[in-house]
């Protein structure tokens, strides 16, 4: 008989302040990589000018040696990938550049095989390396930025307070694992609560988008530095990697898991690739909660009407946050895609083209958000008739 130890966060690097933000990252690598450093402080300033990839072209090849601890591979990740990202689309999407030089790509592939991720830049290193306390008080600033000013840092800012309003929820599920195994009924629907609260919060959270971005600048500056080069119409060869998606937030996936819903298989498989582009130890703590004894089977054995309403009151939380996200994607990427293209004279420059009406992360943004939402609803447990 297997005898799984408790869930628990410390097992899977998992904070119990910060959840899956990298707890106090780094700001600086060694002096041996300053190199990098000074590009990645100018990165907005030589992808505007165009001359990114004049000094990239030469940079001294690095090996990765000296980085001996996980904040500095993380934030050496951040670095180079965001380094990476912007002299792939220096030019915009009519020029991307197909081949990356040597000096970047090797201690890239060497980073990422370091850290169990993909060469490129991913959420992990975005938003959840890419912060840091600029003052006592806790007023926050970012560590590597792209063009899009103000925009930029604060897409990356709330994404990460999004990260963190999901903490007490992730804290719960935990709980509420714990409990189904004891079993008890009353810790299980404090720690069903305490989620929905948790769910409601990040949707909360998710509407300071609308305070700190600008649509138009997302859209037409910003979007471009977190695109992939798989499942991307600007990138004619077979290339490999998706960009930068809000689906690689380990938060979601752990809350699916957990409350048992079932995506359709086009969704489920664009989900499970999201997967390989986590941490490694976020990954396994998703694959962790799904082989737990299942959630959704214990209510509905339990005959526990105060569980069920509990259970059915964090899926219409979580299809709520969904729903939300969608009018985000509306105004972010179909509202602002109209307007972009109505604007003949444009102080801004032009929007993607063959990015139309995709996510960062390749997919037709708005079916996909549609599906998984309509998944979460139809996981709502209705009494028997």
């Amino acid at each position: 008989v297997k005898t799984a130890l408790p869930l628990s966060l410390e097992r899977y690097h998992i904070s119990e302040e910060y959840g899956f933000l990298l707890p106090n990252p780094l700001k600086e690598l060694p002096d041996h990589y300053s190199p990098w450093m000074e590009i990645a402080k100018k990165l907005p300033h030589l992808i505007e000018t165009h001359q990114l990839r004049a000094h990239v072209n030469k940079m001294p090849l690095l090996d990765c040696q000296l980085l001996t601890c996980h904040r500095a591979r993380r934030l050496a990740h951040l670095v180079l990938s965001c380094i990476a990202m912007g002299y792939v689309w220096q030019d915009g999407d009519t020029r991307p550049e197909q081949v990356l030089p040597r000096n970047l790509a090797l201690p890239l592939v060497e980073v990422s095989r370091n850290l169990g991720l993909p060469p490129i830049l991913v959420h992990a290193d975005l938003v959840l390396t890419n912060w840091t306390k600029r003052d006592p008080a806790g007023n926050l600033e970012i560590i590597v930025s792209f063009p899009g000013g103000e925009s930029l840092r604060g897409f990356v800012l709330v994404t990460a307070l999004v990260e963190k309003a999901a903490v007490p929820g992730i804290k719960a599920l935990v709980q509420a694992t714990h409990a189904v195994l004891q079993p008890s009924q009353d810790a299980l629907l404090q720690a069903l609560q305490q989620l929905r609260l948790s769910i409601q919060a990040i949707t909360r959270t998710l509407g300071q988008m609308h305070d700190y971005v600008d649509p138009d600048i997302f859209y037409a500056v910003i979007r471009i530095f977190l695109s992939g080069w798989k499942d991307n119409p600007a990138m004619p060869q077979a290339a490999e990697v998706l960009g930068r998606s809000a689906a690689q937030s380990t938060v979601l996936h752990a809350f699916d898991e957990f409350l048992g819903v079932q995506h359709s298989a086009e969704s489920a498989d664009f989900l499970h690739r999201m997967r390989d582009y986590m941490p490694p130890s976020h990954k396994a703590f998703v694959e962790e909660i799904r082989s737990a004894p299942p959630l959704r089977g214990y209510i509905l054995s339990s005959g526990h009407g105060h569980l069920r309403t509990a259970y059915n009151q964090c899926l219409e939380a979580l299809a709520e946050l969904r729903s939300y996200h969608i009018t985000m994607v509306t105004k972010y990427l179909v509202t602002a895609a109209a307007k972009a293209k109505s604007r003949k004279l444009s102080p801004l420059p032009g929007p993607p083209q063959a990015l139309e009406d995709r996510g960062t992360g390749g997919t037709a943004v708005l079916r996909f958000l549609k599906s998984v939402r309509d998944k979460t609803l139809e996981t709502i447990l209705h009494p028997r008739a």
